[in-house]
């Protein structure tokens, strides 16, 4: 049996596609192998979100060369869709596709095994106007689904290539998106996560139709329990969002918003469409509509012209808001973006300094947040853990509000929906001690 071998760089949208990828392999009879095996076929798929990643992606092409240089070598993503040229020059390489046309990789293997002739499939990502489908019915190792709705990004922020890695915004098509809602929930999964690399300018190029729209069809879902949004911009928040999140009882209670900077001088600089006063009053508006929201965010620290005065009223406003969690990132250059080529770049150093001050920000408040649900009963799926043996065994899972909650439990429980006393609020992880008369029958 042939065997094909996956290696996944960046975000959860490139892990989704690897998955729908692996789906068309699977079908062909192929069997999964680990990267660092010998296999028939490797797939690359690629990040350029940084100048490391694309490094890093390089350094796996290369690594799979290696492995087996009779093997396939197939590269996709967005590195793949920004510089073919570049990937098609390593000596090695077989197939380059891009961040299009996914769903035809099976056609590019077949060509290449008849012709043996290096294929560049990769075309102008600014032209495609329509979604590409690759449906993922499971995910390997997985307890939550990730349902992808909408593709490429409007914004041009300064610091970011995306756009021109994944084009304009798309969304897929609200049928299509039910179609898979439900065909996950066949196979058992309970809570669906929305993902793209704008979710929420979900609809936006459709006639008629909205995220909100979506959300509510997505509720009539029978047997779905959570549903969770990946991401989504304060300025894509109105009132019909509101009103889904208060009415709803399977929206997470839990949204993931980019703030990005906390000082409005360098929103602007980076072409943000809000300022900070904006931004705190979408938060507040929020909080008034799902008490107990987890609100989660993105930071980046040390962007060009960042003064340190700019910095600390970031870190004020930031802490204002009283985020559950916040990811930060130092500004890295990335090349072809405007904030490359801006004056006033901030030292390393010092960047490193400021993610120190605001990982220090970040702990605290997620720990101020975790405490407020001590003693009380959350409803947890169980997603990972020590799943060896018989007996209770170690299960770690988010509740609804995004907290990390371990507790024991028996193993068959994993993807499961519990219900979990909250003991200790902790990081990374809070205990807890579920409770047995919420375990579903014939597992107690």
């Amino acid at each position: 049996m042939a065997k094909v071998a996956f290696h996944t760089l960046g975000c959860k949208v490139n892990f989704y596609e690897t998955e729908g990828i692996w789906q068309l392999f699977r079908n062909e009879g192929y069997e999964k192998a680990d990267f660092e095996e010998t296999a028939d076929v490797y797939v690359i798929n690629t990040c350029t979100v940084t100048n490391t990643g694309d490094k890093k992606s390089r350094q796996a092409i290369r690594r799979a060369i290696r492995r087996n240089p009779e093997a396939i070598i197939a590269v996709t993503g967005c590195y793949a869709q920004t510089a073919p040229a570049e990937i098609a020059a390593i000596p090695g390489v077989d197939i380059v596709i891009g961040t299009q046309d996914r769903d035809k990789i099976m056609e590019l293997v077949h060509k290449y095994q008849a012709e043996r002739a290096p294929i560049n499939a990769v075309r102008n990502i600014m032209k495609t106007r329509e979604f590409e489908e690759l449906d993922v019915p499971e995910f390997t190792g997985h307890t939550r689904a990730f349902l992808k709705i909408q593709e490429g990004c409007n914004n041009f922020c300064t610091f970011c290539i995306i756009p021109w890695s994944r084009g304009l915004l798309r969304s897929r098509k609200p049928e299509s998106v039910l179609a898979q809602a439900r065909q996950l929930v066949e196979t058992g999964y309970q809570e669906i996560v929305l993902a793209g690399i704008h979710t929420g300018g979900y609809g936006e190029d459709l006639d008629g139709y909205s995220l909100a729209m979506l959300l509510r069809d997505l509720d009539k879902v029978d047997g779905l329990k959570r549903i969770r949004i990946s991401s989504i911009e304060a300025s894509q928040i109105d009132r019909e969002i509101l009103d889904v999140l208060g009415s709803s009882s399977k929206m997470c209670r839990h949204l993931h918003i980019p703030l990005q900077a906390g000082d409005d001088a360098v929103l602007s600089a980076m072409r943000r469409k809000y300022t900070t006063a904006e931004y705190g009053r979408k938060l507040e508006l929020i909080h008034q509509t799902m008490p107990d929201v987890a609100v989660t965010t993105d930071v980046i620290t040390g962007f060009p012209g960042e003064t340190a005065e700019m910095f600390e009223s970031g870190l004020h406003f930031m802490e204002q808001m009283r985020f559950a969690d916040m990811h930060i990132f130092p500004y890295s250059k990335r090349t072809g973006t405007p904030a490359a080529r801006m004056d006033g770049q901030i030292p390393e150093e010092e960047k490193n300094r400021r993610v120190g001050l605001l990982m220090e920000l970040s702990s605290r408040m997620r720990l101020d947040y975790s405490r407020r649900f001590a003693g009380e009963i959350l409803e947890v799926i169980p997603e990972m853990g020590s799943y060896e043996g018989d007996g209770d065994v170690e299960l770690i899972g988010h509740s609804d509000n995004y907290l990390h909650v371990a507790f024991s439990g028996p193993k068959e429980l994993a993807g499961r929906m519990v219900q979990v006393r909250l003991t200790e609020a902790e990081i990374p992880y809070c205990r807890g001690v579920l409770l047995k008369d919420a375990v579903p029958a014939g597992f107690r």
